[in-house]
């Protein structure tokens, strides 16, 4: 149940809208559920003996403002009061009396109308669809003096949780005021009528993001809002300071022709010119790979790139578990900026999913706790890395890499979503969520290839050299307290990656223990897919299923290991600078 409260001075006007057709004959059977005082006229019922609904509107008005012309200069200009109260599409019909339930709970909750006050402010709730209902109230008491409405929204918001447990409707998620705005009605109408499924606003805001992805400093944030196709205006100071931009979409104009300009703010609380400034203060950092990725040459540049990311990503999971709030929560907007990284730079397999997990994590940036800035340094140099090494992606060592990030990064949306519910941090629990649910889609499309290749690989393997990998998996996950059956699927891709890595110089049992000890795998979907993809990371393996020939190439240049500890060179993030 969703209240939508705006302010206005005409209160015959409103009622006319309310009563009317509506903009596009949406209006059915407008008419009173509720009122001040059960007594009101009702100009969709009026059932006097020579009805006349512009006569009965014009009294309805004239008693909603009766006070307010008492009250005179001491009326608040904009002395009309209105909520509109819309149900998920999912919920049941209400009746005419559940309308008025809750009409009287929210003039009751918002203090229009305290239980008990006779003096308390006139309203009526009009209803005329199945769905919502529109309040209307006038902000004079009956003792002329003005409502104390202090935090009406939050406190609307809260009466219509109560509601909904109450009622049995769909339970939303209450907020914090950290949300982006969401579009009018005006703008849906608009989109509809076009033909396109987004508004304006909310394309603007995923093409705003996706150019601030891993960007250097302002200049080259506004020449990537202009190569995506925005028109782009700034606000400068007398001085020459830039104040803050305005972006359009093409085509997109008002009545007048005028093009309809959004500010940053408006598009999200984090995307305004200042908040922007706060995140490229210290930069993106140095996009780092290990000595063994720069050593690849058959490595194209997007591999490179996730292969690093990888790395870091992995890292800034395991900082989420910290007691440090302000540095999880840097985390977190980093993350945000290599999904909309990645999302622009996929293959057409995945980038609908990765699209649409970057637009749901988006919500899970913010919160209340001020992230430290300087600590996303890594997550951003990972996100430039993947823009700039751009490319199309193949089916081979890019599409592998892929599915290597995109298993790293459900880890962790998951670790986010525990952190926003340790937090309480409801709506960005769930988004994070929803972001985990399209990654896990994008990388059943990013993985089956390559995973159908080192199955049929594992298969392959010698009896005995199978078993003994096999054996030494099952060891390993039942000390880890996992359970056979949980890592059933894609045994043989695990076993393949275990005799790759023995062959190129690892320890295989130390290597896995390893592999098992970076973040718990509770969460995993599928436990041998995240340590498949784990292994290959930690072992510097190729991403796809390597040829025979190649795979004995790997294994006669690579490093000697001693027979008790496994070498490895893991991908660590840029070193933070120290807090100032």
């Amino acid at each position: 149940m969703v209240p939508k409260i705006r302010r206005g001075s005409r209160t015959h006007g409103l009622l006319v809208y309310l009563y009317g057709p509506g903009k596009r004959d949406e209006h059915v059977d407008p008419h009173l559920v509720g009122s001040w005082d059960g007594f009101a006229p009702d100009p969709g019922r009026d059932t006097s003996p020579d009805p006349d609904p512009k006569v009965t509107l014009a009294r309805l008005a004239a008693a909603l403002d009766l006070r307010v012309k008492q009250a005179g200069t001491g009326a608040p200009p904009e002395h009309v009061w209105h909520c509109s109260v819309r149900t998920d599409p999912g919920d049941r019909t209400l009746t005419d009396a559940e309308w008025n339930t809750v009409a009287n709970r929210l003039v009751r909750a918002v203090n229009l109308a305290p239980e008990g006050d006779p003096d308390g402010c006139r309203w009526v709730a009009v209803r005329h669809a199945d769905d919502h209902i529109h309040i209307l109230a006038t902000m004079v008491r009956g003792d002329l003096r003005r409502p104390r409405m202090n935090y009406d929204f939050k406190k609307a918001q809260g009466e219509c949780r109560r509601i909904e447990r109450e009622m049995g409707l769909r339970q939303l998620k209450p907020g914090d005021g950290t949300g982006a705005k969401t579009p009018t009605s005006a703008e849906r109408f608009k989109a509809e009528r076009t033909g396109h499924t987004d508004t304006a606003r909310e394309t603007l805001r995923d093409t705003v993001r996706r150019a601030l992805a891993g960007v250097d400093d302002e200049k080259e944030f506004f020449t990537r809002l202009r190569d995506a196709g925005l028109r782009v205006k700034v606000r400068t100071a007398p001085s020459g300071d830039l104040l803050g931009y305005n972006v359009a979409l093409p085509g997109d104009r008002n009545r007048h022709g005028e093009p309809i300009w959004y500010p940053g703010s408006k598009l999200a609380p984090d995307l305004s010119l200042p908040k922007i400034r706060l995140r490229l203060a210290d930069g993106p950092g140095e996009r780092t790979t290990t000595p063994s990725d720069s050593d690849r040459p058959d490595w194209s540049a997007p591999a490179r790139a996730r292969r690093s990311a990888t790395g870091i990503t992995e890292h800034a999971a395991a900082l989420l578990d910290s007691e440090d709030d302000q540095e999880a929560a840097a985390q977190l907007v980093g993350a945000g900026e290599l999904l909309d990284a990645l999302a622009q730079a996929s293959p057409s397999a995945t980038r609908a999913e990765l699209a649409a997990a970057a637009r749901a994590f988006e919500r899970a940036t913010r919160s209340h706790i001020r992230a430290e800035h300087s600590e996303t340094r890594a997550l951003r140099s990972a996100a430039r890395g993947i823009v700039q090494a751009g490319g199309a992606l193949g089916r081979g060592e890019d599409g592998g890499t892929t599915a290597m990030l995109l298993s790293t990064l459900v880890l962790l949306t998951l670790a986010a979503a525990h952190w926003h519910s340790a937090h309480s941090h409801a709506q960005q629990a769930h988004a994070a969520h929803q972001a985990a649910q399209h990654l896990r889609t994008a990388y059943h499309h990013a993985a089956t290839t390559p995973l159908r290749a080192l199955n049929a690989q594992g298969r392959a393997l010698p009896e005995a050299e199978r078993r003994t990998h096999q054996a030494t998996i099952r060891t390993a996950l039942s000390e880890a307290g996992l359970k056979a059956e949980h890592s059933a699927a894609h045994a043989d891709a695990l076993a393949a990656t275990l005799a790759q890595a023995e062959k190129a110089g690892h320890d295989p049992k130390a290597l896995l223990q390893q592999a098992i000890d970076i973040r718990e795998l509770d969460t995993a979907e599928n436990v041998n897919d995240v340590l498949v993809w784990r292994l290959r990371h930690l072992a510097h393996l190729p991403a796809r299923a390597a040829e025979p020939s190649q795979a004995r190439r790997t294994g006669a240049t690579a490093r000697p290991a001693t027979p008790t500890a496994t070498t490895h060179t893991t991908v660590q993030p840029p070193r933070r600078p120290p807090r100032r």
